[in-house]
């Protein structure tokens, strides 16, 4: 087996991911390598709303070094193919230079942009695009996701009702001929990683992990987060950066709406992480002490061979 040379910790929302990724800071300076965190966080790349996204933990911690946080304006799009881009760049850079990169995050499509060379769909013509979300104006999302379990029954299977980009995205693929069911386990994936890759998932007890996002959002919400979206928006927050969890339901002033966007959010980035091939999910239910399960996460690297 080869040793791996990078340690990717992917986990929902309020699991507890910067906490463990200190914590393998730690362990990797004890075994004496040099670790530099990458964030693959579809959100944590904008300035100007590091409060919503969570962002600011990383930003205030002395203790490891973070990339691609705050790194584009808010009224900047990003991709999965740019974001691809900036990370490769950061990773092998980090590697080059015999550090040990440590990526971290939620956004399932993002981490895998992170760690593989992915294979991107073709765009939709402009027209397609525009025709189908007129069809989601006049229709509802409802409608769509009916069309879409009609057509691709399992493609629909995962994208909530009421997921509009998802259902518009998917569509536009269907009528491209480039939405095909998946072949296997690891039809989400490209054959293997870029890099030796250790691949660590973060759950937790769903009462706690709801307890957790409670705690998050009121933290949020008493450090501003409803006059950052304010003024992003003021700013000219891009399409992409207004996806967001929060970010709309802020603008309307409706933290409820917020906090059941973000349990449902949660829900779907467990089971993305259920489909990660090779991936060894470690369980922080009842908050073990993060040095311990840092040690686990580190020991392939530093095994001999």
């Amino acid at each position: 087996m080869v040793r791996p040379s990078v340690v990717a910790i992917f986990g929902p929302t309020a699991v507890g991911k910067t906490q463990i990724a200190l914590a393998v800071g730690r362990a990797l300076r004890a075994a004496g390598l040099d670790p530099v965190a990458i964030s693959a966080d579809a959100m944590q790349v904008y300035r100007g709303i590091e409060t919503l996204t969570g962002a600011r933990d990383a930003l205030d911690q002395d203790e490891l070094e973070h990339r691609l946080v705050s790194v584009l304006d808010v009224t900047e799009t990003c991709s999965a193919g740019r974001f691809a881009r900036l990370a490769h760049t950061e990773i092998d850079a980090a590697l080059a230079a015999g550090r040990t990169p440590v990526v971290v995050g939620g956004t399932g499509l993002y981490l895998r942009a992170a760690l593989t060379e992915l294979q991107l769909r073709p765009p939709a013509p402009p027209e397609l695009r525009a025709r189908l979300e007129a069809d989601l104006e006049r229709e509802g999302p409802e409608a769509l996701h009916a069309r879409l379990a009609a057509a691709a029954p399992w493609a629909a299977e995962g994208i909530a009702p009421r997921d509009r980009s998802r259902l518009v995205r998917k569509l536009e693929l269907h009528e491209l001929g480039e939405l095909r069911p998946p072949e296997g386990p690891n039809a989400l994936w490209t054959d293997e990683t870029r890099h030796p890759t250790r691949l660590v998932g973060l759950v937790r007890d769903r009462d706690e992990i709801r307890a957790r996002i409670e705690l998050r959002i009121d933290a949020m919400l008493a450090a501003g987060a409803a006059d950052e979206v304010r003024a992003a928006a003021a700013a000219g927050a891009s399409s992409t950066a207004r996806k967001a969890h929060g970010f709309e339901p802020l603008l309307d002033d409706d933290e409820d709406r917020m906090r059941r966007d973000t349990r449902r959010y949660v829900k779907r980035q467990l089971t993305w992480m259920r489909k990660l091939p090779g991936v060894e999910v470690v369980d922080l239910t009842g908050d073990p002490d993060p040095d311990a399960v840092a040690a686990r996460i580190v020991a392939p690297l530093l095994a001999e061979g």
